[in-house]
Formats: structure tokens, C-alpha cells, sequence
């Protein structure tokens, strides 16, 4: 399969993790490099809490040897903070910068941010300029969804937006195939990541949405043309995604981790987030990730009935060691 390349990033595989916030932080980043996945991008990061000094910054801003090439996503309104935001994650050795004007959250909708930009070409193109002329040499990605309403059958903003930052020098625009306004529900336009490409055939583009098993993301490459796709919540709990996709597209069926191996990186997922944040957190965090891990049990009801009454770290053990014993 065509590797993919975005500016001089080079991407042995074509099917990467996406950003989700409160998932693709640097633990889980490092579980699926070490299962298959060639690229990465962080969960969102507001501009001003990226110059900020603080835990908050050092919980955001995490990044490992294993964990390249990697991308900083960042959210914002104003051009010239984003600018900045960019010249330190830059600074601080991400491989790409990508710039977040897609998620659809109410809250960050109505400050103006992510989702909201595909509603004001202006300022999207403004802050695509400036981050830019702040990064000579760094590549910078742009993240969007194919509109703001779903009735808006021209796109036109999303059309301005896409020619205007590809003018201006972004190495690939990252495509959500459906409108702000829609958040997650209804099903994802791929044709509209066709009709995409064939605008561009020689850019590259990211689909994404809908991507909820490795075969649909060798179904989008194949159906759509798009250069690479990103998996984000397909990809929430089942972290060998990746390497079965590559298995797929070698011609192999999908490898399926037996109940051991699941356990291991489990366990693995949750010693590199007590080594990031503190064992509390660490905690906090794995009693969240194994409701995801869950959905691949056999037991996948009795197991997170279970978890949801967990509270310390010895009971969680206790869910984890029982129901993961291999038969």
C-alpha cells in the first residue's frame, strides 16, 4: 500500500490515529505505535494554555522518543496567538502542526472556535497565514468537516477555506465527512471526499468519519482516493486497529489479541499514564479506557457492569485480573 508523505513528513502506512479529546493523549499514543500505527495527533490544544507555563501545560504537552511523527493540534480564534501557540510546539519538536477548525462541541462552538471557523473563511484564512510565516519548514495541516450546516448543499465557505489554505502553502487538509451541525450523528458523506480529491488530485488528503473498523479504513482509501486516513473513535479501545489494517491490506486476516494480550496492554496503557501524570490520575484515567477496552470482550456487558462500581486501584485490578483470564 502507497505510503503517505505530508510535506516532508514521511508516513510508512496510511492509516494513522486522530485526535479525540480525552483519548490520544501520550499513553495511548505509545500503545498504538507499538501496534501498528505510523502517525498520531494529539487531543486538541487551546493556543493560550499551549503558552501558558503550568501542570495544565505539561499535562497537554507530552511527547516521547517512540511517539513520532506526531502532530500538535491546536484551537483558537485569534491568528496571532495561534501563531505563537505554533512557534512553541514547533520549538518543543512536533513534526507537524494541525490546525483544529472542525470540532463540533457546543461549548467550543460558541466561543468561536474549532466548528465555528468553517462559518468564517476570513479568520480561518488569517490564521492559516499567520501560523505559516511561524513555522518556515514545519508542515502545517489543517482539520475541517465538509460544512457548518448540513443543509447547506454548496459548501461554499468549506470550498474557500480548502482552496485558500492550500494556496497558501498546508501540506494536507485532514476532512471529517460530515457538517459541524451534525456533531457525530447521521452517517458521513464520503462522496463528498471523492468530489475532494478529484479537486485536488495532487494534494494530499485525510478522510475521516465513519471509520470504525480497519476494514472501513481500507474502504474509504479505496472508495474515496483520499492519500491517508485518520481513525479516531473506531480506533478508542481497540489500539490494534492499526496493525490489523496493515494485515488487511496485505492480504492477511486481522489478528485478534486473545485475552492475555489484552490484559498486558491494559496493564502497559496503565503504568505509562501513572509514569505521565500520578498514579491517581493514572487510575482515573484506565477506569475511563477500560469501558472502551470492553467493547472487545466477549463479556462486554458483565465486564463494564463491573467496572462502573470500581474505585480503587486494587478493585480495578481485581475486575481486570478476572475477567481477562484466559479460558
Amino acid at each position: 500500500m502507497k505510503p503517505l508523505r505530508i510535506g516532508g513528513v514521511s508516513i510508512d502506512f496510511p492509516v494513522g490515529l486522530g485526535a479525540l479529546a480525552g483519548y490520544s493523549d501520550l499513553p495511548y499514543r505509545l500503545i498504538c505505535r507499538s501496534l501498528g500505527s505510523p502517525y498520531c495527533v494529539t487531543e486538541a490544544m487551546l493556543d493560550r494554555q499551549v503558552l501558558l507555563e503550568g501542570k495544565l501545560r505539561k499535562r497537554l504537552i507530552r511527547l516521547d522518543p517512540a511517539d513520532h511523527p506526531v502532530a500538535g493540534q491546536l484551537m483558537g480564534t485569534e491568528p496571532e496567538v495561534m501563531a505563537e501557540a505554533a512557534r512553541s510546539l514547533d520549538a518543543m519538536g512536533f513534526d507537524v502542526v494541525d490546525l483544529n477548525f472542525a470540532c463540533p462541541v457546543r461549548k467550543v462552538v460558541s466561543h468561536k472556535r474549532g466548528g465555528a471557523l468553517m462559518n468564517d473563511p476570513d479568520r480561518a484564512l488569517a490564521i492559516v497565514r499567520d501560523v505559516i510565516d511561524a513555522v518556515p519548514g514545519r508542515p502545517v495541516t489543517v482539520k475541517l468537516r465538509r460544512s457548518f450546516r448540513t443543509a447547506d448543499q454548496t459548501h461554499e465557505d468549506f470550498w474557500t477555506i480548502a482552496r485558500g489554505a492550500l494556496d497558501t502553502g498546508v501540506a494536507a487538509l485532514a476532512v471529517h465527512a460530515r457538517s459541524v451541525e451534525q456533531k457525530y450523528t447521521g452517517r458521513a458523506d464520503w462522496g463528498f471526499l471523492t468530489a475532494l480529491k478529484r479537486e485536488f488530485p495532487d494534494r494530499t488528503i485525510l478522510g475521516s468519519g465513519d471509520v470504525m473498523s480497519p476494514a472501513d479504513a481500507l474502504r474509504m482509501l479505496d472508495e474515496t482516493g483520499v492519500d491517508g486516513v485518520l481513525a479516531a473513535r473506531g480506533a478508542i479501545g481497540n489500539p490494534w486497529f492499526f496493525g490489523q489494517a496493515r494485515d488487511l491490506a496485505a492480504g492477511r486476516p486481522p489478528r485478534k489479541p486473545g485475552l492475555d494480550e489484552q490484559r498486558d496492554v491494559i496493564y502497559r496503557h496503565y503504568r505509562l499514564a501513572c509514569e505521565a501524570y500520578d498514579p491517581r490520575r493514572g487510575l482515573k484515567i484506565l477506569r475511563h479506557f477500560s469501558l472502551q477496552y470492553a467493547k472487545m470482550h466477549p463479556r462486554r456487558t458483565d465486564l463494564r457492569n463491573a467496572l462502573v462500581s470500581v474505585r480503587t486501584e486494587e478493585q480495578w485490578r481485581s475486575v481486570i485480573d478476572s475477567f481477562y483470564r484466559p479460558t
